[in-house]
């Protein structure tokens, strides 16, 4: 089987962010298969390519792609962040366990990306400085049931928690509902950091404690970092605040 197939992590938005390695797959690629909004980042090379599709075919995106890979070609998926942090990397390999047993050879390398929680935790300091989880509150593909009870479990873990796809207009009210979870468990002076599109032109970033935060902070652009009951904020004159999570622990396990 000649073809390739790369599944490619872009970055958070910034090119400055994206990897040497990433930039150069690409390059190297007859194809592209992507969401618009990720192709839309890029310049197609000479002679190369580009094969948009939407934000929910991921699974069809990854079949199509397998095929024109199986047929000889160099063939390349982006991802926004890293491609393997709730990304395209997974719907791969599931199209590959799905597909006949040949395709299973397949010459396949994930090349990795800065994802969107390294990026926010960046702009606030050091938030992710201790033991971190990440959480989907997308209900799409598991039930809420479920998300409801990781939240409670990382809560009482102790984890500093970054929350992706918190919210959209197919789910208005789940994102309201996890800072009432949160609020239970946790002190409500806990840091919470809203990171929108770091790393682009539009990028914001709010910090507020655990009682201020509402869903209406947030988009499907977003990612949340909520801290422990560890972390900390450093006020500074003139400066934003520096937000960190110790990395030393003295809490005693439940």
């Amino acid at each position: 089987m000649s073809g390739r197939l790369r599944v490619v992590g872009l970055g958070p938005g910034n090119p400055e962010q994206m990897t040497f390695q990433a930039r150069t797959v690409l390059a190297g690629a007859s194809d592209l298969f992507g969401y618009r909004a990720y192709l839309e980042r890029l310049k197609p090379e000479p002679g190369q390519t580009h094969h948009v599709s939407d934000n929910r075919e991921e699974l069809a995106r990854a079949k199509a792609a397998l095929a024109m890979a199986a047929s000889g070609k160099d063939v390349a998926i982006v991802s926004g962040g890293d491609a393997g942090v709730f990304a395209m990397g997974a719907a791969v390999c599931e199209a590959i366990e799905g597909a006949p047993d040949a395709l299973h050879q397949i010459d396949l390398e994930i090349v990795p990306g800065i994802t969107a929680m390294l990026a926010v935790a960046a702009r606030a300091g050091a938030p992710l400085g201790n033991d971190f989880c990440a959480l989907s509150l997308s209900d799409n593909l598991k039930p809420w049931e479920l998300i409801e009870a990781r939240l409670r479990a990382a809560c009482g873990a102790g984890f500093v928690l970054a929350l992706y796809n918190p919210t959209s207009r197919a789910r208005p009210w789940q994102l309201a509902r996890a800072f009432e979870i949160l609020q239970a468990q946790l002190p409500l002076e806990t840091p919470v950091i809203f990171g929108r599109a770091v790393g682009r032109s539009v990028e914001s970033v709010a910090i507020v404690t655990l009682q201020a935060a509402a869903q209406e902070k947030a988009d499907m652009a977003t990612c949340i970092i909520v801290g422990s009951a560890e972390t900390r904020i450093i006020s500074r004159a003139g400066l934003p605040p520096l937000v960190y999570s110790p990395r030393s622990s003295f809490r005693p396990a439940r």
